[in-house]
């Protein structure tokens, strides 16, 4: 029964974004597209101390838990 009142609150909240659109500062959204280039900052030297350069993939390394024991 009460879905009447929050019914009209959707159309009331749709019907204000549809037809009044909020004040969009265009000279903010200009700096902040121009300043989405490239960065300089290499993000893989903070993980070098993680990284295995070892191509390999020893097997106890990291066993599989659902593969059957060998025997």
């Amino acid at each position: 029964m009460g879905r009447g009142r929050a019914k009209a609150k959707q159309t009331k909240v749709a019907r204000e974004l549809k037809y009044h659109s909020p004040n969009t500062d265009l000279t903010a959204l200009q700096r902040e597209l121009a300043g989405a280039g490239k960065s300089e900052h290499n993000f893989d030297d903070d993980y070098k101390e993680y990284v295995d350069d070892d191509d390999e993939d020893h097997a106890d390394d990291d066993p599989d838990p659902w593969a059957r024991p060998t025997r």
